[in-house]
């Protein structure tokens, strides 16, 4: 993970074309709207930063996975609509993202407009990381910045491959989120808890075997704590278990005791007869028994893993504690939320489960940091350094 990342002030963006990579990859109903414009909002700053210096602006973004195929459905119409009523400039939409008629439109554009290039992955090249598409990307403009932290994981065209062609730098966007999971990875007030959930352990695993270097504290929930009360010899009953994992996690709850680690598991849970909303179900202890199946945490878990929240000084959430889109196993992630909202530390939450429940429950003001990549935060949890932040360099190459 960068550290020090470079960002708009490190250059002079006065009449430059800005080619600036964002993620508009906002989903839409049956009729092509937009149900929820959050990733458009989130890039508006470093939009009107930029235009704000008399820059022409040209963005590009992916919409859905058209794998490499013209799809009308995944055109970006109808996000220059939204553009263009948010940010309140001229947008102009262009039915490529390259190529000759690109560039002269590109080099029509007036200083303080913004340019929309069509959906990058309609290019085959794109997700390859094809360094001749990268290079007509670096055609369209004199500086580079990054602004789409969801897609900056990922090493391709128009992510990190045009980086490595151009003077970049990281948007607002970008450097918040850096600098969010700093304070949590790098440099965070303690104690550090972190608090994992989804479904299952090999989705997570690496991302435990780094914290566990870090914390001072790891609550598990969700199916992956199955596979962890497995290992330990906890009947299960029929819940999500990863069977072939049971050694591995036993020398991470090894690992936990070897660091002084508090690695707390759900000790009652609410379990059911059925994957379903209408199930039976019932509050259960630490064993499940045959044909039923662990959808939540208990009350008592509950309670044990709000008070250690509230203790923290800082705290980082990734994945529900259970099924919360069915209301009979919601109780679990909505008592994580609550003392997530409520700590007086830092708080960062990423992954797409954890912020949709967060916005369920009308809590999402309430949290310091609400990360805008799932998949992106998840490998800087894992430790990893990401493609479209290391590419970035003031200089160029």
């Amino acid at each position: 993970m960068a550290v020090e990342t470079p960002g708009l002030d490190a250059v002079d963006l006065a009449g430059k074309r800005v080619l600036m990579r964002v993620d508009f990859n906002v989903p839409l109903d049956a009729a092509g709207r937009i149900t929820d414009d959050t990733r458009i909002r989130a890039a508006l700053p470093t939009i009107a930063e930029i235009l704000g210096k008399g820059a022409v602006l040209v963005l590009a973004t992916h919409l859905g996975r058209p794998k490499g195929e013209v799809r009308p459905e995944f055109r970006l119409d109808p996000v220059a609509a939204r553009l263009r009523e948010l940010a309140g400039v001229p947008v102009q939409k262009l039915d490529a993202s390259c190529g000759p008629e690109v560039e002269a439109a590109v080099a029509a554009a007036q200083p303080g407009t913004v340019v929309l290039l069509e959906n990058v992955r309609f290019n085959p090249g794109e997700t390859k990381g094809d360094p001749e598409l990268a290079a007509a990307y670096a055609r369209l403009g004199d500086v580079f910045v990054n602004d789409a932290f969801g897609t900056s994981h990922r090493d391709q065209c128009s992510v990190a491959g045009v980086a490595r062609l151009l003077p970049s730098v990281a948007g607002r966007l970008l450097q918040k989120e850096v600098e969010a999971f700093r304070r949590v990875l790098t440099d965070p007030e303690r104690p550090l808890v972190a608090i994992l959930g989804g479904a299952k352990v090999s989705d997570k695993l690496t991302v435990v075997e780094n914290l566990l270097d870090k914390v001072d504290a790891l609550l598990i929930g969700g199916g992956m704590a199955y596979t962890f009360l497995a290992a330990q010899g906890h009947g299960i009953g029929d819940s999500l278990v990863e069977r072939e994992l049971l050694d591995t996690v036993r020398a991470a709850d090894a690992k936990a005791r070897e660091r002084g680690v508090d690695l707390l598991l759900p000790t009652d849970h609410v379990i059911a007869d059925a994957f379903a909303a209408d199930a039976n179900a019932r509050d259960c202890e630490v064993d499940i028994p045959a044909g039923w199946m662990g959808l939540d945490i208990g009350p008592r878990t509950r309670a044990r893993y709000a008070e250690r929240i509230a203790g923290a000084r800082t705290v980082v959430w990734n994945g529900p504690m259970g099924v919360f889109e069915m209301e009979r196993f919601r109780a679990g992630t909505e008592a994580v939320g609550r003392a997530v909202a409520a700590c007086p530390g830092y708080t960062v939450v990423g992954g797409g489960d954890s912020v949709a429940a967060l916005g369920l429950l009308g809590l999402s003001e309430r949290i310091d940091h609400i990360s805008t990549g799932g998949g992106a935060s998840l490998e800087l949890l894992e430790g990893k350094v990401l493609p479209g932040i290391a590419a970035l360099s003031v200089h160029g190459r």
